[in-house]
């Protein structure tokens, strides 16, 4: 398997493409007017301790209030915590006897100034998660400085490995601080080892810094841009090529490595061709198939995708698909290419949350135990945090997936104008049953013997055409003229009843 990472880079937005084997598999964007504000660090002042919910609201000079879980303050307690201030400024005053768990409003108060991290970005209506937990990536580590622990990346599996790995970092760490090491960090020297802690602990070193000098609500410490942070995470020895469509952008890029990695500056590429890179490469259409409910299997089956505010259901189908075996076998191959595609459109779409997939019901018990492991196998690779459940007796797969951000229709789609998101207007049927109810029902209070009515033209057409007979039998009842007139700059469901004499 092969890897690219394409970045298409403009002054209003970037645009970053993680693919694999030539097939789309993560699609990260980021607008200039919309920049995104997960790790961004701020000073914060609780507005509001909630005890019924054990979490609090707090300002951090967004439009709307950050949320923290009474989990998430707990590491206020921590002693790098209370020595972030000589003076009065985010000391936290434990209580007397703290129990075990304590309660939110025995950790925080309506006023005091906190240091915050957002966690998960607004979405939707509700504001930021937050978390007192502060990390700080780098190219090798995540500095912890509030938690005394060493971690080690879950995709290092063999124990020994990760034991040595542990014992390096113990050695090299000060005291009472953590770290976690990073995949890429795992054949490196102590020497590269030091070099990313030293960069980590000045950086901490500043925002404390900053952090004495500011006022709360406040932005502390901004992370780095989208295409820093792709470099950051996803490139590394595995990536076939890193391509890149701006010389400025391929510039820094380039000192960027030369820096952090300079094993892999000899695979950053700079594109120079009027065919734009996304076209190039077939992203483009990926991108635009991806706001599509409806997605195609290569058997001729589909998989429908219905995001909704709770959950998000994804219904497999066989579709055109007939297996030259029989039925069970039609099921079992639809079921097992489409395993692979959902979790191909979990990562592209960055849907979280609840999901429930629905895949035609296979009477075969070792047909759904191999299901199951296939998509536990294919949903590895998956960064976001996944827990899936065997299917049950109806042959539903319930998962949740850790959202962090908002999804890929959230991101590049708002809702119609017209049904305002719902994905349903009322019939043209529906809207002229409504007029006829309006008029019946106003005809003996308002005067007059003529009636306008202005309605959008597939509303007209259908009164003129269809309902032509219920006009003429509503004229002889209500004993008044109608007019009717189409305005096409007008809603469909709206229109207007005008009583002229």
């Amino acid at each position: 398997m092969y890897t690219d990472i394409l970045i298409n880079a403009t002054f209003y937005e970037n645009r970053i493409a993680l693919v694999e084997n030539g097939k789309l598999r993560e699609f990260h964007l980021d607008r200039v007017s919309e920049r995104g504000l997960i790790g961004n660090i701020y000073l914060g002042r609780v507005v509001r301790v909630l005890p019924g919910i054990d979490a609090a609201f707090v300002d951090i000079g967004l439009d709307r209030t950050g949320f923290l879980y009474v989990d998430e303050a707990l590491y206020i307690f921590a002693d790098n915590y209370q020595r972030l201030a000589p003076g009065h400024k985010l000391r936290s005053i434990p209580p007397p006897s703290l129990p075990v768990a304590p309660a939110i409003n025995e950790i925080l108060r309506e006023g005091q100034e906190i240091l915050v991290q957002i966690a998960k970005e607004p979405i939707g209506s509700k504001g930021a998660r937050l978390t007192c937990n502060i990390t700080l990536p780098c190219r090798n580590l995540v500095f912890m400085p509030l938690t005394d622990h060493i971690g080690i990346s879950r995709k290092i599996e063999d124990e020994t490995t990760r034991q040595q790995l542990r014992d390096r970092i113990e050695v090299l760490r000060p005291p009472g601080t953590g770290f976690i090491m990073r995949t890429v960090a795992e054949h490196i020297d102590n020497e590269a080892l030091e070099a990313d802690m030293e960069f980590l602990l000045l950086l901490w070193d500043e925002i404390l810094t900053k952090v004495q000098k500011s006022q709360a609500p406040c932005l502390i410490y901004k992370d780095l841009d989208i295409i820093l942070r792709s470099v950051r995470d996803f490139f590394t020895e595995e990536i076939n090529e890193l391509v890149i469509d701006n010389l400025e952008v391929y510039e820094q890029l380039l000192s960027y490595a030369k820096t952090f990695a300079p094993q892999l500056q000899d695979k950053i590429t700079y594109y120079d061709s009027d065919l734009p890179l996304f076209e190039r490469y077939g992203v483009e259409a990926d991108i635009n198939n991806a706001l599509d409910k409806k997605v195609w299997l290569r058997s001729g089956g589909y998989i429908i995708i219905e995001p909704t505010e709770a959950l998000t259901v994804i219904d497999v189908n066989t579709g055109r698909y007939v297996s030259a075996t029989d039925l069970s076998e039609t099921i079992f191959k639809t079921n097992m290419e489409a395993v692979r595609e959902i979790a191909r459109q979990l990562r592209l779409r960055n849907l979280g949350g609840i999901i429930i997939i629905d895949f035609i019901d296979m009477e075969n018990e070792q047909h759904r135990e191999e299901l199951y492991a296939a998509f536990q196998e294919a949903m590895r690779n998956d960064k976001s945090k996944v827990n899936i459940l065997k299917l049950s007796e109806f042959g539903l797969v319930q998962m949740t997936r850790k959202r962090l951000s908002e999804s890929l229709v959230q991101t590049m789609c708002e809702p119609c104008l017209y049904c305002g998101g719902d994905g349903f207007v009322k019939s043209r049927r529906t809207v002229c049953h409504e007029i006829f109810r309006k008029i019946s029902r106003d005809a003996r209070k308002i005067g007059g013997s003529h009636v306008t009515i202005k309605v959008h033209p597939h509303i007209a057409e259908m009164l003129l055409n269809e309902e032509s007979y219920t006009i003429e039998r509503l004229e002889q009842q209500t004993e008044k003229r109608f007019t009717i007139i189409p305005v096409p700059d007008m809603h469909i469901k709206r229109y207007d009843v005008i009583w002229n004499e």
